[in-house]
């Protein structure tokens, strides 16, 4: 072969320069991904949203190191239908799960439904989840059969279990019974006969769970499963469900003067997120995606011992009775902070007004890693990395906000968002702290709102408006289409069906469950001997 001429010297030297001005962009190794759910929790619950909180310097730290996302919204407005769609990009709609599972529950998120979990895992990652499951805990359907390698935590909310230390609820609940005892009078919604079970992959290493020293197990398991991953060479995916700032509240202390339980305990979260920070810094090397966010709103009923909803209060609802918070679809429902963090990669200091979702962590985390989504389904959620990276403040066209309790049949879509402008095709209000509930009203046409001048959702435009009629057609064009993708997908359906033998329970043979060796635990002669292991 000949010298290469000139002309073809210059083209090549050229290419060269081009790809070492690209090889910093492009990462040698696949990332670590940390991926922090909150619970119940505000969108005015971080001092980077909201200028009157004060308990979260940590998390005000990470959203100056990182990007802060103001426009981002969980997938449904209450615990097991929002957590299903942050591990598999769909919409309860499509995933099946529409409502919260039981505590007896034989189901849980579908088993053909694919987890980021088992992706991840098939790219070469460790996976692990610590934290609040609420995905079916019963045979497959528990984190380690999902595609997590490692599991800590509890099966679903923890509410659902009686503890000895009940901490802060409203109403309160009483402990568990001791020594054989029988649960004394309880209001309905507390849970009296079985306590809270605290899991290590498939075994119950506590019941019932100490809930005062269950945030600084998370952070140690959390740290241990970094380091571990860390040290094995191997990339990693830790999704942490925390507790906070769902009922019963813990603060590790009684509350400080002029600081109130929620405060408390939200300072409590706030520096449960540093630590995992912290770690992230020291064993990530440095290149590790934190990213934090919620799923779904405040539940306005427990009064002060809920969150902050900052300017999205739903005044709409309010005038008209009930919350516009949890298990609604006013903003205050789904509306969650929502922060990125990752040296050199997402750019600091940055605020970005992209419209995004819970969703969009699926098919982002996906690319990242350089991995393909599953085939033969359609994902609500889109790979939001331009935004990440600071290339693009472009999210979602239509994002759409399913049923969740307050109205409407639960999982049903009866309300979006298209650009700045909200539809809702069915309104109602959930329980609010003074006991009332707003009734459900159906919208024909549908109610809109523009939030980029009403985020309070207070004044509807007149339907004879000339706004309102020139964006109606989009609006009724885009549900439509919705409609009629969601009909042609390969959907799921869950199974919701229950059996007290589907309960997790370490020894039956004692007073709620309790584990052998418990100090109030007292043997029941009559009772069937139990491992203390879940049934799988």
């Amino acid at each position: 072969m000949g010298t290469p001429s000139p002309s073809l010297w210059a083209v090549l030297v050229l290419a060269m320069a081009l790809v070492a001005l690209w090889a910093p962009c492009v990462e040698s190794e696949q990332p670590n991904f940390i991926v922090i759910l909150a619970d119940d929790v505000g969108w005015g619950d971080l001092g980077a949203n909201w200028a009157e909180t004060k308990e979260t310097p940590h998390l005000d730290r990470l959203a100056a190191e990182g990007t802060r996302f103001v426009d981002f919204h969980s997938a449904a407005s209450t615990c097991s239908p929002s957590r299903a769609s942050l591990l598999t990009g769909r919409l309860g709609v499509r995933n099946g799960v529409t409502h919260n599972f039981a505590i007896s529950s034989l189901g849980g998120l579908p088993l053909n439904e694919t987890t980021l979990a088992e992706v991840l895992r098939e790219a070469g990652y460790a996976t692990g989840a610590i934290g609040k499951w609420h995905l079916g805990h019963h045979g497959r359907h528990h984190p380690n059969s999902r595609g997590f390698d490692y599991y800590f935590g509890i099966p679903y909310s923890h509410d659902m279990g009686c503890t000895d230390s009940p901490g802060y609820n409203l109403p309160p609940c009483p402990p568990c019974p001791r020594h054989g005892t029988a649960a004394r009078a309880a209001r309905k919604d507390c849970y009296t006969e079985v306590a809270l079970p605290l899991l290590e992959n498939t075994t119950i290493v506590q019941q019932p769970v100490e809930l005062g020293s269950l945030a600084a197990r998370y952070a140690e398991e959390a740290a241990r499963f970094i380091r571990r991953a860390s040290d094995s060479g191997r990339p990693f995916f830790l999704y942490l469900a925390l507790a906070h700032m769902h009922v019963p509240l813990t603060p590790p202390l009684p509350p400080a003067l002029g600081r109130d339980i929620y405060g408390a305990t939200l300072a409590e979260m706030d520096a449960l997120v540093g630590r995992i920070k912290e770690v992230a810094d020291s064993h990530g090397k440095g290149n590790t995606l934190l990213w934090f966010t919620g799923d779904n709103g405040p539940w306005a009923q427990k009064c002060e011992l809920a969150g902050r909803l900052g300017p999205f209060v739903g005044a709409w609802q309010r005038q008209r009775g009930g919350s516009s918070a949890k298990q609604t679809t006013w903003e205050g429902g789904h509306r969650v902070p929502a922060l990125a963090y990752w040296p050199g990669r997402v750019p600091a200091k940055r605020t970005s007004h992209a419209l995004l979702s819970v969703l969009d962590i699926f098919p982002t985390l996906v690319a990242l890693a350089g991995a393909a989504l599953p085939p033969n389904r359609r994902f609500d959620g889109l790979d939001v990395s331009p935004v990440l990276f600071g290339w693009s403040d472009v999210g979602h066209k239509v994002l759409l906000h399913p049923n969740s309790g307050a109205a409407g049949k639960v999982g049903e879509i009866e309300a979006l968002r298209l650009a700045q402008y909200k539809a809702f095709y069915t309104t109602g209000g959930a329980m609010a702290c003074d006991g009332s509930t707003g009734p459900a009203q159906q919208h024909q046409p549908p109610l809109i709102f523009n939030l980029a001048r009403d985020v309070q959702e207070q004044e509807a435009l007149e339907v004879t408006s000339r706004e309102y009629q020139a964006v109606l057609p989009a609006i009724s064009t885009a549900y439509a289409r919705v409609l009629q993708d969601i009909a042609a997908d390969n959907v799921s359906v869950a199974d919701y069906s229950q059996d007290p033998a589907a309960i997790p329970c370490c020894d039956a043979r004692h007073a709620g469950c309790r584990c052998r060796g418990d100090p109030g635990a007292a043997a029941d002669p009559h009772a069937e001997p139990r491992t203390p292991r879940l049934f799988l």
